[in-house]
């Protein structure tokens, strides 16, 4: 196997991230909430427009944070599409809810909100849409339905922090949403979340549930004089220094975007005539969707073709990957009945997809050796997707 020259992610930084990191430790506060922790919080309520950011551990602590705050109970729905990681499921699971697996577009691999309204039931209490490559699901559209049937709205938001569908940032559409800085994100602290809060009847709870189901702010405000358990919860606070190195990252925003951005357009200006020679699909962003760079994939025609692809880059040293398997046709998905055929469009789409090295860092010349190898591949008279 040969060596990798070029890796599938490689985490970024800005250069900021030691220096606040060690003002985190001079100002002697390393728990969370801290000062980076409360700066990180209102940056992204201001930039968002969200009534109440909350840092967390992870985005997977922010969903199950989301699952706790609706009161989701054993035998309860939640719809999710089947192509999304198992976090954005796990999180209701672990409360007792049933995953209702919904299909997704073929165009931009999110949920599919035609089909949304027929897996509703009288036991559906929440929607999890997913904005696949952080480009918007349909937010009208699934927001329209919610209302009309009663239902809350969690936005997965993991790898759209700072996109926008119709104008307005995402995760601020549904009652919460959440977001990650995982490093394989746009921005990141190694590992992170945040609870993004739209429904003021939320925030007392969701403060009490982070604190290990204590009133402990409300102690440190002075509005009780002893703080104690009344509520369910765990530790979902980040450390500070982890908060330090996350508000260095954000406050680069605008530098890390366009570079990203350099890369997506490289990908899309110099492999388009190639993609349409063989039957190889580029990324589709609707106009109205602004994304935020995330990834770049292409969509082969068959698995095969698609592995055959991943062992052309990796013979040359440059590291490509997959990504989610249908969660429906996982071992979990079957132990709730679910087989093939149930969300085609999933099955045959993630089957065909592959993503291209995608970091802040990659170079000019490291972007023209990913395209020229993309170009020596040649998929042959398979059908087209």
């Amino acid at each position: 196997m040969a060596e990798i020259k070029i890796p599938f992610n490689k985490p970024g930084m800005t250069g900021r991230e030691q220096t606040y990191m060690a003002d985190a430790l001079q100002r002697g506060h390393l728990s969370g909430d801290g000062y980076y922790t409360k700066l990180c919080n209102r940056r992204l309520e201001t930039e968002l427009g969200v009534s109440k950011v909350m840092l967390t551990t992870s985005c997977t602590h922010a969903l199950e944070m989301s699952a706790l705050l609706l009161d989701i109970q054993p035998g309860d729905e939640v719809i999710v599409p089947s192509f999304t990681f198992v976090s954005s499921i796990n999180a209701f699971v672990l409360r007792g809810a049933k995953p209702i697996f919904a299909d997704i577009r073929p165009d931009t691999l999110n949920l599919d909100e035609n089909q949304l309204e027929s897996l509703i039931t009288e036991k559906t209490r929440a929607i999890v849409p997913v904005h696949y490559a952080g480009v918007g699901c349909d937010m009208d559209t699934i927001g329209q339905i919610a209302a009309r049937h009663n239902l809350a709205v969690v936005e997965d938001d993991a790898q759209g922090l700072f996109a926008r569908y119709k104008g307005k940032p995402l995760g601020s559409f549904g009652q919460m949403a959440t977001v990650s800085f995982h490093e394989t994100k746009n921005f990141i602290c190694g590992e992170g979340g945040a609870l993004l809060i739209n429904d003021p009847a939320f925030f007392e709870r969701a403060e009490i549930i982070r604190e290990k189901g204590t009133n402990r702010g409300r102690f440190f405000r002075g509005q009780v004089d002893k703080y104690t358990w009344v509520d369910v919860g765990s530790s979902y606070l980040p450390a500070e220094v982890l908060a330090a190195f996350l508000y260095a990252q954000l406050e680069a925003r605008e530098e890390i975007t366009a570079k990203r951005k350099r890369v997506f357009e490289f990908y899309q200006e110099n492999l388009a005539g190639w993609a349409a020679a063989n039957g190889v699909r580029l990324p589709v962003v609707p106009e109205d969707c602004e994304q935020p760079y995330h990834m770049f994939y292409l969509l082969f025609p068959s698995l095969e073709e698609r592995q055959s692809f991943i062992g052309h880059m990796r013979s040359k040293g440059i590291q490509t990957s997959f990504h989610y398997l249908p969660l429906h046709l996982s071992d979990m998905g079957r132990r709730w009945g679910y087989r093939e055929g149930d969300c085609p469009v999933t099955e045959k789409l993630s089957d065909c997809l592959v993503r291209l090295p995608f970091f802040n860092e990659l170079t000019q010349d490291q972007l023209e050796e990913v395209a020229e190898t993309v170009q020596a591949f040649s998929v042959g008279l398979a059908p087209r997707v």
